[in-house]
């Protein structure tokens, strides 16, 4: 059904329109439309309503996701235990050798990251992440038989594909939960589970030093954090909601409510159906590259500092016990950061993600010059060096919140999750091989690799904050300068819950007719080209403008 609004003769016709109080005749919509156009009249709720349910659904999303999120750090760990409890010695492993071994596991993850964002579509999200948390325990656990550097690669680098999803999963996890003012907490709170990691790391890693079994050390740290790995993916299977739409624990108007929650976010909530124009529409959006960018240049410090981290402290004079408790302030530091950077964001007013990540890398770049000029007699100071080195983590939480609050459509969500997350291969698999052994314990060319890509994401996010301000500027005005009736009209109860597409400008989805004074005139939920290859996604100015 096309119908024509008033005052568009001029322009070109809708690609394609969709009645959603048929629910029979919505194609390719989004899961939510389809559940709120088959249940009549929108939920109304008093506000204390509301404020229950999301207390809920923190308490059923946020746990599971944290958890996973701490194991999922430890993982990326136990390398790094393991080298301070004599796997290289036990393996024979080259200084080179160990390196590789820390960046193979990001090759695994970098081959598999677009396939598992697809996946990530096409299966429950809950149920798809789950079964790769258990496959990724459980190659981790395989890591323990190893008895040469060929069989730790290969399994690493299995390892590596089956984390792939983790990330990307988490940020549509929550993007189809929250509001977008409510995801830079959110994703604060269970990117916080990185530092609760390391900490929990350093207790788990002093405590199985402190076994005296018939196996090497280093063989128990991957068995047993292995195992609880499996352990989480298997609740995480039963447990975990896929989304609002059929999640069981939540009655039908709890559903509908948490979905209407989310009709201001203008960004869907989740959509089975591949949609090749959203995948064009991101390779061609400028926004994804830079993203991809500030991926790679945010994780070469981690790549080091998570594989290398135990071996700079133990660089100081502590011992190998000592050592793993040592990362446990680390840890906290890194919690602490997190927690700081949300609370600042959440209140300063409006549109100050850019400028607070970039406060946020000041601390890393401090304790980064710190470890590069501090005598090596001065080993309290360069240990608080280190530990400021762990402030980046809070920046990349505002830029994953940045990302999610500015891209809109589930397929187009799914191809820059997959995107930046390939930049985050990238920088972890080059980290490593900056901190080179000949280098040991100060790692000079691995500590001006950090101070390098900090300079780099802070030019980056500049970048960004620069031009999603120009680009809402430029909307503004041109909305403004349209005609009243000519502005097609987004109804307050149904905006943006479809997951829209590009072909040729515009689509259209019907959602009524409305009446302002004497003119009848139907409302619409629409996107449309602000360049030529420069979507309007997510920023539908007269609503709700683009995050920065």
């Amino acid at each position: 059904m096309a119908t024509e609004h008033p005052g568009d003769a001029h322009k070109r016709s809708p690609s394609h329109v969709e009645d959603i109080h048929h629910p029979s005749k919505v194609s390719h919509g989004d899961t939510a439309l389809a559940l709120l156009a088959a249940g009549g009249e929108l939920e109304s709720a008093e506000p204390i309503e509301l404020k229950e349910l999301v207390r809920k659904i923190d308490w059923i999303i946020l746990p599971f996701l944290s958890v996973c999120y701490a194991f999922y750090y430890i993982d990326k760990t136990t390398l790094s235990y393991a080298a301070i409890f004599g796997i290289k010695e036990d393996l024979k492993l080259t200084g080179e050798q160990y390196s590789w071994l820390s960046s193979v596991f990001y090759f695994g993850f970098l081959v598999w990251a677009l396939p598992t964002n697809f996946l990530l579509q096409r299966f429950p999200v809950g149920k798809y992440l789950g079964v790769n948390i258990f496959l990724w325990g459980f190659f981790l656990m395989l890591q323990a038989v190893a008895k040469n550097f060929t069989q730790l690669a290969v399994l690493r680098v299995i390892s590596g594909a089956a984390e792939a999803c983790s990330d990307p999963a988490f940020m549509l996890i929550t993007s189809m939960w929250y509001t977008r003012r409510e995801q830079p907490i959110r994703i604060g709170i269970w990117y916080t589970a990185n530092g609760a990691g390391i900490a929990l790391g350093g207790l788990l890693g002093y405590g199985i030093g402190q076994i005296n079994g018939a196996l090497a050390s280093w063989k128990y740290e991957f068995l047993i954090i292995g195992a609880l790995c499996a352990f989480w993916g298997i609740l995480i299977t039963i447990f975990l909601p896929d989304s609002p739409v059929n999640a069981r624990t939540f009655s039908s108007r709890e559903r509908r409510l948490t979905i209407e929650r989310l009709r201001d976010n203008q960004t869907g909530v989740e959509n089975k159906t591949l949609k090749p124009t959203q995948v064009l529409e991101a390779l061609l959006d400028w926004k994804v590259w830079v993203f991809l960018l500030l991926g790679l240049s945010g994780n070469i410090p981690n790549g080091g500092i998570s594989n290398f981290g135990t071996l700079i402290i133990q660089g100081f004079g502590f011992s190998t016990l000592v050592t793993t408790l040592m990362q446990i302030p680390y840890g906290a530091f890194t919690s602490l950061m997190i927690i700081i950077a949300v609370f600042i964001n959440d209140r300063l007013p409006p549109n100050n993600r850019c400028l607070t990540a970039i406060f946020f890398l000041l601390p890393n770049l401090a304790g980064s010059f710190g470890l590069a000029f501090l005598p090596a007699t001065n080993q309290v100071g360069r240990l608080i060096c280190y530990y400021l080195t762990g402030s980046y983590n809070a920046s990349f939480v505002l830029i994953l919140s940045i990302l999610t609050g500015n891209i809109a459509g589930h397929t187009k969500k799914v191809v820059t999750n997959a995107m930046i997350f390939l930049g985050v291969c990238a920088g972890n698999i080059a980290g490593p091989f900056f901190y080179r052994s000949e280098q040991a314990p100060r790692y000079t060319l691995g500590i001006w690799s950090m101070v390098v890509s900090n300079f780099i994401e802070i030019a980056l996010i500049v970048a960004v904050r620069l031009a999603i301000r120009n680009r809402d500027r430029v909307a503004k005005t041109q909305y403004r300068s349209t005609k009243k009736t000519e502005r097609l009209c987004i109804t307050a109860s149904q905006r943006m819950l479809s997951d829209l597409d590009q072909e040729g400008g515009l689509e259209v989805v019907s959602l009524g007719t409305s009446v302002e004074g004497d003119e009848e005139f139907r409302s619409y939920d629409y996107r449309f080209q602000l360049g030529e290859h420069e979507s309007m996604d997510g920023m539908f100015n007269n609503v709700n403008p683009g995050l920065w």
